[in-house]
């Protein structure tokens, strides 16, 4: 162990005393390991309290527990003190999609969310159910913190949509202006965004500390490490990894905050935590070894954190390399608190079994990956480690090659993945496999039907607007009959 890793795990075993040292990542994001770490199942409680944390483009590697270079012992405390889900993904590769899907446990297109809303948008549709619905038709208090982007004019905000309170932004941190709510009163008109993180955290610490005895749900959502990101003055030049090194940095801060305030309170046994991310990294900050940004339907946009903490609940030391989805929290949480179902039909599934006892007792539909460039269309399906790409944009983000990314294409040739063994996306096997691609193709045509006449649609344009056939694998995908390849250029009969 070299001394920058002893160093940051003798940090996440002294910074949370009685969460325990940080779990292994020997596996880190590379070839999976034959069997996942038996789980020790905990006794049929439930838990009482609910914090639910979501950074706002914090890639799957940046979390020193997931193998990435950045200090954060805090959260890696979670992760030893609970379970640390190495294949979990978020339900879109951007912002309000992707909240929008965690929140209703549907994908986006579903709630007519499109992949990031901008100031005075119309938000996510009135016929979705929230968490925050569900736990506050339990009778718990609901209260939000931080980033909402899902509409930013009543009857969209917050307080319309499930929670009793809130105090935080409307949008991403890089539109402007940007007003600081409590509730539906406007505190700054263009909050200070370097103070937003020390911000929500005081505000959740009030929160916990309230005299109010109910059970609670509290969503949390940081406005960083999404570009421009912008620590506090006490955290600027902290880590040495630049300004999005220190924001991370300072929301592990803050998770120590809330752990701390949690046992203050003798509230830590009796409350799940989980802390995930809206999607992958954009600019800065680390997919690890996968391959795709922010935006893109490789699983460098879709891979995200998951880390599961509730020490009446989840054994400590939990390793799972199960499939999961942001999509299975509503449904989880629905069976494991007892709330009310979702009056809607949802997309994710129960892993309260994968969370207690390290397995899986419920069959996964194979899972649609939408794009983010083109809305409500679908470019990949997955079942298990098998991962079909249909289509791709034109110069699909950090994968420009002939075209502006504004417009999808149908592949003449689908391309086959891996994604168990081939994280990053590398091989094309569809050919070695034409059996699994008939497969999936005929999965994707039957699920589509169950979606809103938009994805119907854009499906039917996709289909009608084929890639050229030279396309190499893995390619942005380019335009059949513009800009021909040069005369130069061989292609093999198998593309042809």
């Amino acid at each position: 162990m070299d001394r920058r890793n002893f160093l940051r795990t003798l940090a996440a075993t002294t910074a949370l005393p009685g969460i325990g040292p940080v779990a292994s990542s020997a596996e880190g994001l590379g070839v999976a390991p034959e069997a996942a770490v038996p789980a020790r199942t905990k006794t049929s409680v439930r838990p009482k309290n609910v914090i639910l944390i979501i950074c706002d483009d914090l890639g799957s590697g940046d979390l020193g527990c997931y193998g990435g270079v950045l200090p954060t012992p805090h959260v890696d405390g979670l992760a030893s003190g609970g379970m640390r889900l190495t294949r979990f993904n978020a339900g879109h590769p951007l912002c309000s999609a992707s909240r929008a899907a965690l929140l209703t446990g549907r994908y986006a297109p579903r709630s007519h969310t499109p992949g990031a809303l901008f100031p005075n948008a119309r938000g996510m549709a009135l016929s979705e159910k929230t968490l925050a619905d569900l736990f506050r038709a339990k009778g718990c208090r609901t209260h939000a913190i931080g980033k909402w982007h899902l509409g930013d004019k009543s009857p969209y905000m917050p307080t319309d949509r499930g929670f009793d309170s809130f105090y935080g932004v409307p949008y991403s941190d890089d539109m402007q202006p940007l007003p600081l709510w409590r509730d539906r009163t406007i505190l700054q008109a263009d909050a200070n965004r370097e103070e937003l993180t020390q911000l929500y955290t005081k505000d959740a610490v009030a929160f916990l500390r309230g005299t109010e005895q109910k059970p609670f749900f509290l969503y949390l959502a940081y406005s960083y490490p999404h570009d421009p990101a912008q620590p506090s003055r006490g955290f600027k030049g902290r880590t040495g990894f630049g300004d999005f090194g220190d924001c991370v940095h300072e929301i592990d801060w803050s998770v120590g905050q809330i752990v701390d305030t949690l046992r203050q309170q003798h509230l830590l046994d009796d409350t799940l935590i989980l802390f995930t991310s809206d999607h992958g990294p954009w600019f800065q900050g680390s997919a690890g070894s996968l391959r795709g940004r922010k935006g893109s339907t490789f699983e460098g946009g879709f891979r995200v954190p998951l880390i599961a903490h509730w020490p009446a609940g989840i054994a400590a030391h939990q390793v799972s390399y199960l499939w999961g989805s942001n999509l299975d929290v509503l449904p989880t949480l629905v069976s494991l608190c007892e709330l009310p179902p979702s009056p809607n039909p949802v997309d994710g599934i129960d892993i309260t079994a994968l969370l207690q006892a390290g397995q899986l007792s419920t069959t996964r539909r194979p899972v649609l990956y939408f794009s983010a460039s083109v809305e409500n269309q679908v470019h990949c399906i997955r079942d298990g480690k098998w991962k079909l790409r249909v289509a791709q944009t034109d110069g699909e983000i950090y994968i420009n090659d002939w075209g502006s990314g504004e417009k999808g294409y149908w592949l003449a040739h689908p391309e086959l993945y891996d994604v168990e063994h081939d994280v990053g996306e590398s091989y094309d096997i569809a050919q070695r496999h034409p059996e699994i691609v008939e497969r999936l193709r005929a999965e994707l045509d039957r699920q589509l039907p169950s979606f809103p006449d938009g994805v119907m649609d854009a499906m039917k344009s996709l289909r009608s607007t084929p890639a050229s056939i030279i396309t190499p694998p893995g390619a942005a995908a380019r335009p059949e009959g513009h800009k021909p390849a040069p005369a130069w250029v061989y292609e093999p009969p198998s593309r042809r």
